[in-house]
């Protein structure tokens, strides 16, 4: 009896082309165990639709800020949501970066309209005072 699942059948060369990626990536993504394709009968890498849509998970991932052994345990199973505390965490780690980046964009933005040289102006002397450790004593 055969299988309704579509067969593997894209190369490595294939799927490196579509999603713009390196074939090495690939690889790489292979050893540490995030992707597993199928192998043909001459040994060659074949990738089905289930491979990538792991391929585009991986990347959403990555995009998200995870690395790739973050990946790896939350893509681990048949639910991401079986690491909800992981998942939180990360959301925490990307509030502190939203949190700085907009600082840093705000203190840009009053550089950029502010006619006073940067290290003369009020709200800029601020923010480097603010970098500055206090001495011992």
């Amino acid at each position: 009896m055969r299988s309704s699942a579509p067969e593997p059948t894209a190369t490595i060369g294939d799927v490196a082309v579509r999603f713009g990626l390196p074939q090495h990536v690939l690889r790489h993504w292979e050893s540490v165990g995030l992707l597993t394709p199928v192998r043909d009968s001459s040994g060659h890498r074949r990738y089905g639709p289930a491979e990538l849509a792991r391929i585009a998970m991986i990347l959403m991932g990555k995009e998200a800020g995870f690395g790739l052994g973050e990946l790896q345990v939350v893509l681990s199973g048949p639910d991401p949501m079986r690491h909800a505390d992981r998942l939180r965490r990360h959301v925490a780690v990307l509030d502190r970066r939203i949190a700085e980046a907009t600082a840093a964009k705000e203190l840009i933005e009053h550089a950029l309209a502010c006619p006073l040289p940067f290290d003369e102006c009020p709200h800029a002397r601020e923010q480097i005072d603010a970098r500055i450790p206090a001495g011992p004593g």
